[in-house]
């Protein structure tokens, strides 16, 4: 349990969710977002134990939704894991901040995934299914009925499972964060608004708090929280 940062700060704005911020610092935000992601989200590892063993079918097709791609690395990154793997994914990623539709129309050159203006409850509303659902660090951005809305379309979404990849709050967590985000970052809101988002984050008892029966909350290295659901398991 944090010390420093024991009580959670859900309605800190960052600087990049304002509509007027600075469009070259948001643009390099998204930019950097890649490296960031690379090194303390952890994706690889999730590919490899939480949805590569699902997708074992020969010549069965998958496919995958992200919800709030954000700068698009990681839905790009999985894409490419699962081609070297010789598995068959399409991927859909989804925002409603069209600034971040902006910037992957102009860095995804390349890419098959399928980058999309809509909600997860839009998708819903067009019965729309995935076989995995997942995110990263949107769980911290949401009020509590925000939350509740998301669960609810994800387990409508997808047919295997959804994870939710965020930050785990932690005093030494954002003390490491703040000494390093400014040596390499010091041009973008990642170090300013990371330092916002550890703040804004849950610790692994308020998350499991927070969210209905059936979810269950593990705990990654380094700082992070995954938030799964399995269909399988759901009844």
């Amino acid at each position: 349990m944090p010390f420093f940062l024991r009580h959670r700060q859900p309605d800190i704005i960052e600087e990049m969710d304002k509509e007027n911020c600075d469009q070259a610092k948001l643009n390099k935000t998204y930019h950097h977002f890649a490296t960031i992601n690379e090194f303390l989200s952890n994706w690889r590892n999730i590919y490899s134990k939480q949805l590569k063993p699902l997708m074992s079918e020969p010549n069965q097709s998958y496919s995958l939704l992200d919800i709030g791609f954000g700068g698009g690395d990681i839905p790009i990154a999985i894409s490419k894991w699962a081609n070297q793997d010789g598995i068959k994914l399409e991927i859909t990623a989804i925002e409603t901040d069209k600034r971040a539709l902006d910037f992957v129309a102009k860095h995804s050159e390349g890419s098959e995934v399928s980058f999309v203006y809509s909600s997860s409850s839009q998708l819903v509303s067009k019965t729309m299914q995935y076989d995995f659902v997942i995110s990263n660090n949107l769980l911290h951005h949401l009020t509590a009925s925000e939350t509740d809305q998301l669960l609810s379309d994800s387990i409508s979404l997808s047919k295997k499972r959804v994870i939710f990849n965020d930050i785990r709050r932690s005093d030494i967590g954002y003390a490491l964060y703040s000494a390093y985000s400014r040596i390499f970052f010091s041009d973008s809101f990642v170090t300013i608004d990371g330092l916002a988002s550890i703040k804004r984050s849950y610790t692994k008892k308020e998350l499991a708090e927070a969210v209905p029966s059936g979810w269950k909350v593990e705990t990654q290295y380094p700082f992070r929280l995954l938030l799964i659901h399995d269909k399988e398991y759901e009844n």
